[in-house]
């Protein structure tokens, strides 16, 4: 399992960033091989996904949320294995530090190499710069401000 960390600073306050973080619908706009992110509730995402010619589907889990701070999820289907957090940290009203950290399980021969070329961390840093000409650009397309704690089955908002 490798573990890829990366951080942008962006102009725009700490809730826009958040609120923008949680339209995952959005993201194949600034990830590079994320085809499409269905949500299926509150908790749960499908996405599909082609990297390097491969297409993989998966499901993931929201198991910690908390509006302005942090997001964590797990995947729980197919055969990427991915665990990870999005921190949320404003530098002044107008700036926020949004800091990925995320620990990934390659799932086929592809994957593998990816990882081992330094692939998979190159294309997380160019997400992470995309997301911030993103969100500076569109501010929020949306938000879900609810609270997801670890151990709930339901959400509270």
């Amino acid at each position: 399992m490798s573990t890829v960390k990366e951080s942008v600073e962006v102009e725009v306050p700490v809730h826009t960033a958040y609120n923008q973080w949680t339209q995952f619908e959005d993201f194949p706009n600034f990830m590079e091989g994320v085809e499409r992110i269905t949500q299926l509730d509150d908790r749960h995402n499908h996405w599909t996904t082609k990297i390097g010619g491969v297409r993989r589907e998966f499901d993931t889990e929201i198991v910690d949320q908390l509006p302005d701070e942090r997001i964590t999820w797990r995947t729980t289907s197919g055969d990427v294995g991915q665990r990870g957090t999005v921190r949320f940290e404003p530098v002044d009203d107008t700036h926020t530090r949004v800091e990925l950290v995320m620990d990934v399980e390659p799932g086929g021969t592809v994957e593998k190499v990816a990882d081992v070329l330094g692939t998979i961390d190159r294309r997380v840093k160019g997400d992470m710069k995309r997301f911030k000409q993103y969100v500076e650009q569109h501010g929020a397309s949306g938000s879900w401000r609810g609270r997801i704690r670890p151990g709930d089955s339901g959400t509270t908002g």
